[in-house]
């Protein structure tokens, strides 16, 4: 065992984050980075017929921004979505001349004297963002990237602003996202409506767009079975923003960013209860939610007053299935606490197994279960690992029980059949699967079952510079594997600049995030589709097999079955997806 200590004055929680500060506001807006790729020529350009033009896109492409757009299709938009479901489409305007004020509008959609309302309609201007690439050799996109000139870069469409009005120069494609939330108790048929744009000195152009309503209800996202954990990140909110950690400030900044994620159907809050449990590998250190104070007579004090909020405030927005509490076993073996005999900072230096380990762990985890019962979360509160090897897992699982029976744990990382039975959420690897009598008899048991990617998958992904597709090819992927959902490790632990450039000295760009400051992606998007779609496919499931309608469930089951690995490509995730989405929608 080896201690060392810092030097502080006063309670450590309280200390201001060392963080660089940045002058970002809500609402605030950017000047996009300058692409330096080839595109088309001003010769190019002008071969257009007309000066201004505007069609519908696909929610496939990611439009460059100085070149013609080629995948439009016409002024007419035709989709299909249940009741409560969200439906994307992308419109693209693209100009040979300066425009000023553009702005888009989109009408009520009418059938006869039914209305689904405009209200229930978003637009965004899409904007650009500075993305790489994968590794090398195309096998991955983990490891240290220092010097960002050794790597491919290029600016591409991602980010969904929130201007309502903007500038657009000359020779310049302008993407349009569009997102229809169907209310759940529209009456099924086909709606029609329009999307207009205006800017000064143009006439407004239109767009006709048709979206029959299916007769099924997707329930609202709470309600939702796939069990979606996307990492939250409140330190990279108070870095960002510059405000003070856990101010009322930091809190009313959070809350649109986290109901974002709720509207999701996020499932998992995500805890702290160790200082730098991911040994800083972001911009942002996670530090301790929970205070550990040794007293004068080498008692153990704790203090969860910024756990309490933290959960308390994640529960208000709609996140409250599960509590992961990272973790016993970090990936540097450091652990803090305030020691009042020196009115410092320790660190003490151990692992499981050792008596500095139970010492410093086990008082710990019998008053964290006496605190979360009193609070009502203890049964769904988990002890998480991250990526850590079955026999360190062991230890610590024992010490953990031995503190309280009934405590949960999980972990994300490699099949272990060793400790599998201990664990009540057991995320894998993309790539690895459960033997298929341990997956049902983990579902018979209540326990949770999960899928994550993260660097190590060049596709499928959710990188800024992967097809879109991937992102809801994933969620497919986790029902064709009959996993309970899906895991990935960065909701939005931001770079240093966020809003301009994704790439990140370590990992490949928008690894670190997949959301905005203030904004959606075309990546997030496209993965709440996925998880309506595994939603969707659930809900199909059960009432087919309820009905006996067996033809039915078998054309379903053969549709979900092909999202496997050995039928993924490196190009083929959108006509898996398109076809796979034909298929579910074709169910009436």
């Amino acid at each position: 065992m080896k201690i060392t200590f810092i030097a502080v004055f006063g309670f450590f929680l309280c200390l201001p984050s060392l963080l660089t500060a940045q002058n970002y506001k809500p609402g605030d807006d950017f000047i996009e980075l300058t692409d330096t790729k080839p595109h088309d020529s001003k010769e190019v350009w002008n071969k257009q017929k007309l000066a201004v033009q505007l069609q519908w896109g696909n929610i496939d492409t990611r439009y460059q921004k100085l070149s013609v757009p080629t995948a439009v299709s016409g002024n007419r938009l035709s989709t299909r979505g249940w009741k409560g479901e969200r439906v994307n489409a992308q419109a693209v305007l693209w100009t040979n001349k300066e425009l000023k004020n553009v702005s888009v509008t989109v009408s009520d959609l009418k059938n006869g004297s039914r209305v689904i309302p405009s209200s229930v309609v978003t637009t965004n201007f899409v904007r650009n963002i500075m993305t790489d690439e994968l590794n090398k050799d195309k096998k991955g996109a983990c490891g240290h990237r220092p010097n960002k000139a050794e790597w491919d870069s290029s600016m591409v469409a991602d980010i969904l602003d929130i201007q309502t009005k903007i500038d657009l120069q000359e020779r310049v494609t302008q993407p349009v996202w569009v997102n229809v939330w169907l209310p759940q108790d529209a009456v099924t048929g086909k709606y029609k409506g329009t999307l207009t744009v205006t800017a000064d000195g143009i006439s407004p152009m239109n767009l006709q767009m048709e979206i029959e309503v299916l007769n099924h209800t997707l329930p609202q996202p709470k309600d939702w079975a796939f069990h979606l954990d996307l990492w939250q990140s409140p330190y990279a909110v108070a870095r960002m923003y510059n405000v003070t950690l856990w101010s009322k400030e930091h809190f009313d900044i959070m809350r649109p960013l986290f109901k974002q994620l709720a509207n999701a159907g996020q499932k998992v809050i995500t805890a702290t209860i160790m200082n730098k449990p991911w040994n800083q590998q972001t911009e942002d250190a996670f530090e301790s939610m929970v205070m550990k104070k040794k007293n004068l007579d080498g008692s153990w004090e704790y203090d969860y007053t910024v756990f309490d909020t933290w959960v308390e405030f994640m529960m208000s927005v709609g996140i409250d299935k599960q509590i992961n509490c990272f973790t016993l076993i970090p990936w540097a073996l450091n652990f803090d606490y305030y020691d009042l005999a020196s009115n410092q900072i320790r660190y003490v230096h151990t692992k499981p197994g050792e008596a500095a380990y139970e010492d410093y762990w086990f008082s710990f985890l019998k008053d964290f279960a006496r605190h979360l019962k009193q609070k009502g979360w203890f049964h769904k509160t988990t002890i998480s690992m991250d990526e850590r090897g079955a026999d360190v897992m062991k230890h610590a699982f024992n010490l953990i029980f031995r503190a309280d029976p009934d405590y949960k744990v999980s972990g994300q990382g490699h099949y272990y059949p060793e400790v599998e039975p201990m664990m009540h959420e057991m995320c894998l690897a993309y790539g690895e699967n459960f033997p298929e009598d341990v997956l049902a008899a983990r579902r018979k048991a209540g326990k949770v079952s999960t899928v994550y990617t993260c660097c190590s998958e060049p596709f499928p992904n959710v990188f800024t510079f992967s097809p879109p597709a991937e992102a809801a090819w994933t969620m497919w992927h986790a029902m064709a594997g009959n996993y309970d959902g899906y895991l990935r490790w960065a909701f939005n632990s931001w770079t240093i600049d966020p809003l301009r450039d994704s790439r990140f000295r370590t990992w490949a760009a928008g690894d670190t995030y997949i959301v905005y400051p203030d904004r959606s992606s075309i990546r997030f998007e496209r993965l709440v589709e996925g998880v309506q779609d595994a939603e969707k496919i659930r809900i199909l499931r059960e009432e087919f097999t309820t009905k006996g309608q067996k033809a039915k469930l078998d054309k379903l089951n053969k549709a979900v079955g092909k999202f496997m690995p050995v039928n993924l490509t490196i190009t083929n995730a959108t006509e898996m997806v398109n076809e796979g989405r034909r298929v579910l929608n074709s169910f009436k």
